[in-house]
């Protein structure tokens, strides 16, 4: 894929979770004081951020705080801590992807 593809895709990555982080603002969930319905949507995609990081150089502890620190929150509830993936071996699921595929 073309490199201007891939900064494309970056630009939007960083917009995407800025626009995230703002909508959280200082609230503890997307809902105010409640853990919610937007936040069972969007807590699953917090364990790509680890993938952001190795393959894109998006450092969402840099690049977004608040939103790492709603997504840690999230974690600590057991209804979520079952059920989202972790993150290395989504990375590595990732990696074996690339390599069948042939992305490099």
């Amino acid at each position: 894929m073309h490199a201007s593809f891939f900064a494309t895709a970056k630009e939007d990555l960083v917009q995407a979770l800025t626009t995230l982080e703002a909508e959280l603002g200082d609230r503890d969930y997307f809902g105010g004081e409640a853990f919610g319905f937007v936040d069972v949507a969007l807590v699953p995609f917090t364990a790509w951020f680890h993938a952001y990081e190795k393959f894109g150089g998006v450092v969402a502890e840099e690049l977004c705080p608040r939103l790492v620190a709603w997504a840690h929150r999230c974690k600590e509830r057991n209804s979520v801590a079952m059920a989202i993936a972790d993150p290395h071996k989504l990375y590595d699921f990732v990696l074996y992807l690339k390599q069948k595929f042939g992305a490099e």
